[in-house]
């Protein structure tokens, strides 16, 4: 009785089971590059930019960019390591469709990221 009332229950459940189409076949584009809104034209990235840059830690450092046809490029150099990082956030976040950064790291910069990565480290 009990296995006549389970497959009564298993029925519906099999038949939507094969009626939906399968996922992996359906989405076939990637969300990494999809832009959700109007692109923001040169000069509104290069003021949001700069409109965070003033606001930011970062700013301290002196890193010039400049804005292309939504590519900002980053130049300058800096002692910490995560401010690289930072700028391609921030120009990501302000519209920017793509991010080359030239930023370099100083020597004092990356002693100081393997100082920390060691201390970091687990010994068995």
């Amino acid at each position: 009785m009990y296995r006549l009332l389970a497959l009564f229950l298993a029925l519906p459940l099999l038949a939507g089971f094969f009626s939906i189409p399968s996922l992996a076949a359906t989405t076939t584009t990637s969300h990494k590059y999809v832009q959700h809104g109007p692109t923001p034209g040169d000069a509104q990235i290069d003021a949001t930019i700069r409109t965070k840059l003033a606001k930011s830690k970062i700013g301290k450092d002196g890193f010039k960019f400049h804005v292309l046809r939504g590519v900002v490029t980053w130049e300058g150099s800096t002692s910490v390591i995560q401010h690289k990082g930072s700028a391609t956030r921030m120009a990501r976040t302000s519209g920017a469709a793509q991010v080359v950064n030239n930023i370099q790291i100083s020597a004092v910069g990356k002693e100081k990221a393997a100082a920390t990565l060691k201390r970091a480290q687990v010994t068995p």
